[in-house]
């Protein structure tokens, strides 16, 4: 659940300015102090380069970040935006946050079972609805399609419904994903296969249905959710770490490939985030363990496992929320991340602090 509501950079005459609009406005006044107007910025910071008294070739302008706006890096006004699985956890943190800063957003999610594979309850109808509601009271069009990430003709049908209705797509965000704890040896066939398919395959078929759209208006941002577990192995879930590790992989190739059409296509990269996907006791006994500690015969309660958790930490957290993810991808999203493609953000609480 997103709890906190954020009026979008439209909203001036709200006093609550959401977390980004406070840093953007103690800038705009340092600035406003300093500086009359942009030109003046880009003339502060130097002008058009030379070197030797040559001219120094500068990108042309869909090409770059461009120059020094107040709140660029959260600007999504009239862009479009699909998220999948996007019924709750993360993935409604994104579209809701995405609303927040100005995009119309649309939630696609299976909301039904998945696969017996998965040791989350599953989304429902619901749950993806109320998604839809939160991001209309931002004043956003909004709505949710029902679909799996598996089915790439689905998606591909998606796809062409929302460009129909919406004349664009220019944001993607695939985050669905499910996580089952079994050792390696134990794994049916089947379990291994369905957390590979949904995960990995499931991340490709949402890119290969939807960015073609962005590559007819040479434009697009694409960003896929990956995983810390994805960094490192895991004990008794390494169909999830192996799948997350293999988005890092084709994250990687789709923005070799498709930068040529001005999109770029990026990985955020969560640690353990309080969703339905982690907060039951199999998968907090397993996270604790990763700090050494195990209980004997016992059940390991929530505060538990946040008190040992946190104590290793370098930001004294157990667990991030996913309101702590959203805002990384909405940077990803903006103009201002125009030169950011093939790359990774960790949200972590300070997990990342401990590994390459």
């Amino acid at each position: 659940m997103v709890t906190k509501e954020r009026k979008s950079d439209m909203d001036l005459d709200d006093p609550d300015r959401s977390r980004r609009k406070l840093i953007v406005g103690g800038g705009v006044a340092a600035a406003g102090m300093l500086l009359s107007g942009v030109a003046q910025a880009q003339k502060s910071l130097g002008g058009a380069p030379t070197m030797d008294g040559l001219p120094v070739p500068v990108p042309p302008a869909d090409k770059t970040a461009g120059p020094i706006i107040a709140g660029r890096d959260s600007r999504l006004q009239g862009r479009v935006a699909v998220v999948t699985g996007a019924a709750r956890g993360i993935g409604r943190a994104i579209a809701v946050e995405f609303a927040a800063n100005g995009a119309d957003v649309i939630a696609l999610d299976i909301s039904g079972p998945v696969s017996t594979a998965s040791d989350a309850a599953p989304a429902t109808p619901q749950e993806l609805a109320e998604t839809v509601s939160m991001i209309q009271a931002y004043g956003r069009r909004a709505e949710g399609i029902r679909a799996d990430i598996r089915d790439i003709g689905a998606l591909r049908a998606a796809a062409n419904r929302i460009e129909q209705r919406y004349g664009k797509i220019d944001i993607v965000v695939a985050n669905a994903a499910i996580q089952y704890w079994k050792s390696l040896l134990d794994l049916q066939d089947t379990e291994w296969t369905d957390v590979i398919d949904n995960n990995l395959n499931g991340t490709a078929n949402t890119i290969r249905a939807f960015a073609p759209m962005m590559v007819k208006r040479n434009y697009g941002r694409i960003i896929v959710v990956s995983s810390m577990q994805g960094r490192h192995g895991t004990k008794d879930a390494a169909s999830y770490a192996a799948s997350k590790w293999g988005i890092f992989g084709l994250m990687k190739s789709a923005a070799l490939e498709l930068g040529r059409y001005n999109i770029t296509v990026n990985a955020v990269v969560p640690g353990l985030v309080a969703t339905a996907l982690t907060l039951y006791e199999k998968r907090l006994t397993e996270s604790v363990g990763e700090t050494g500690y195990h209980k004997p015969n016992g059940f390991l309660t929530p505060q538990e496992a946040w008190d040992r958790r946190a104590a290793t930490m370098p930001l004294g957290v157990g667990w991030v929320q996913p309101e702590d993810i959203s805002p990384a991808a909405v940077y990803l999203a903006s103009d201002a991340a125009a030169m950011v493609t093939g790359s990774e953000i960790e949200v972590t609480g300070g997990d990342s602090a401990k590994s390459l």
